[in-house]
């Protein structure tokens, strides 16, 4: 399979700088994904920006590591991955950090993410996020969890790097996640998840959506594991490509995404 000059520099860096982070507070992961879905849409076409990859497969290469500090709650962690939805730029690079505590029955996640977008800053996007976990040994974990914009633009949807005047602040997502071991290293997974745009943004044409996702994965031991997901987003149309040979295409049409992944 072959790679882009940009895609094989992330792989290098990841091999090479992941394991100097491999110690008892901190874990590390690569993966290789047949395509990048992020809440229903897919992450290597340009759509609200111009141009179009419409090809049914997309690989995107990942990697990030998770880094606690000890027993007080507090983490930070980076995520990595190739994509080309935003003119000029191929690289998504994350980077967040927060407090986690136990509230009764409930593990609760409080912190902030910002997703970078070096090649072309237009995409930059920064989070806070709550988020609430409950797990029983026999029904599964579930997970709740609400995302708010607090940068200028959520995604470059409302355009304001550009001089815009429109404002993609207050966007917000909301998602449910459940997920249950049936056995045999064999794990189900589901979630829902709502975003609602800002005004600005729907102003534009943009409609709120739901996301959805179902699959499963399989843990192939030695921290590889495999999982196969069918990821999609409803209002197809409101995001569909208006021109040209792909018009009508739309980057929230569902797609079956398959993932190859290695914990370090």
């Amino acid at each position: 399979m072959y790679f882009p000059s940009s895609h094989s520099t992330l792989a290098l860096l990841a091999f090479a700088v992941l394991p100097a982070f491999a110690n008892a507070q901190t874990t590390a992961n690569i993966a290789l994904s047949s395509d990048y879905k992020f809440r229903g849409q897919d992450q290597d076409v340009l759509g609200h920006d111009g141009g179009a990859r419409t090809r049914a497969l997309k690989p995107s290469l990942q990697g990030g590591f998770d880094h606690a500090f000890g027993d007080s709650g507090w983490y930070v962690g980076n995520w990595n991955a190739s994509v080309g939805w935003l003119a000029g730029n191929s690289i998504e690079s994350d980077l967040y950090g927060g407090y986690k505590f136990k509230a009764d029955v409930f593990d609760i996640d409080l912190g902030a993410l910002t997703y970078l977008y070096p090649g072309n800053h237009a995409g930059n996007t920064t989070e806070l996020y709550a988020g609430a976990s409950y797990t029983d040994a026999t029904l599964g974990s579930v997970t709740l969890k609400y995302a708010h914009t607090v940068s200028k633009d959520y995604f470059n949807y409302a355009g304001n790097a550009a001089g815009s005047g429109l404002s993609g602040r207050n966007t917000g997502y909301l998602s449910l996640a459940y997920s249950k071991e049936i056995g045999a290293g064999v794990t189900l997974k589901a979630a829902l998840g709502h975003t609602r745009m800002a005004s600005d943004i729907r102003r534009l044409g943009y409609r709120s959506f739901v996301d959805y996702s179902l699959g499963a994965s399989l843990d192939l031991g030695g921290g590889l594991s495999l999982g196969g997901a069918l990821q999609g987003a409803s209002h197809e149309r409101a995001y569909a490509l208006t021109s040209g040979p792909d018009a009508g295409w739309s980057p929230n049409r569902p797609r079956l995404v398959l993932t190859l992944a290695k914990t370090l």
